[in-house]
């Protein structure tokens, strides 16, 4: 009885941790500066707010690893927020929260996965970054970076937008008729698909190793061309759009 007992007891914690209150936090963010999210394991979904607020909530799950132990943490800085989730730290160096490149995530089989759901102002720029999740921003009227490593990324916006991941899918919308600034996707493992207004400006380059090029636009040869490997301009040219995966097809779309 007293094992029986001491194992409900067990499953009653584990219960509790499971059912951690969601992490929120909203605030107000300067129109060109960004709002960051950075993680380790799980999901980025990032959709458009209705209001100027950005609003974030992180929920954590793990099955072995303890999520109370893994602390949400934001940090206000001159180029806007940034917000991470902080493991434990597996050596006597703390993992630490800074912005873009900075900061240090070191976890050592720590099964905790976060998963970040914002809402985005126009305007605010969106950066996620994680290891093992999905990235997806959706409906923005605001720039956009995702970076991942084992995840697709799929993104939808107005404003410009790149991205990278090593294992998964990029999926991109470029909803505004203009490119003004360079556009970069990359994987290694995955297809690209890219949708562009049927009047859109670029200079394409397009490489991959195991896979396909197809393109809706009449494309004007200036360098290479290929079924691996295409350089050239649609519309009049433009700023730079490059597109690169190993094991994967590309696919350029044309959206009217």
């Amino acid at each position: 009885m007293k094992t029986l007992r001491f194992l409900v007891g067990i499953l009653v914690v584990v219960a509790m941790a499971a059912a951690e209150d969601p992490f929120r936090w909203s605030g107000r963010i300067d129109a060109g500066k960004a709002i960051e999210i950075k993680g380790v394991n799980g999901e980025i979904l990032a959709s458009r707010s209705a209001d100027a607020q950005v609003e974030v909530t992180a929920v954590k799950s793990g099955r072995r690893s303890d999520p109370s132990q893994v602390k949400i943490e934001v940090v206000p800085h001159a180029d806007g927020v940034t917000i991470c989730a902080v493991y434990p730290s597996p050596d006597s160096r703390p993992n630490e929260c800074k912005p873009g490149s900075g900061g240090r995530m070191n976890t050592r089989d720590n099964d905790v996965r976060a998963h970040f759901t914002l809402k985005v102002p126009a305007g605010v720029r969106f950066v996620g970054r994680t290891v093992n999740g999905r990235i997806e921003a959706t409906g923005l009227a605001s720039d956009v970076g995702a970076h991942s490593v084992n995840g697709s990324l799929t993104i939808a916006t107005s404003g410009h937008a790149s991205g990278a991941t090593v294992n998964g899918g990029v999926t991109a919308s470029l909803e505004k008729s203009g490119l003004t600034r360079p556009v970069e996707f990359s994987t290694v493992n995955g297809a690209i698909k890219v949708d562009l207004p049927a009047d859109a400006n670029a200079a394409v380059e397009a490489g991959t190793v195991n896979g396909g090029i197809t393109t809706d636009f009449p494309l004007t040869v200036q360098g290479k061309f290929g079924p691996k490997k295409i350089s050239g301009s649609i519309g009049g040219g433009g700023p730079r759009l490059a597109l690169n995966t190993v094991n994967g097809g590309i696919t350029l779309r044309q959206v009217r």
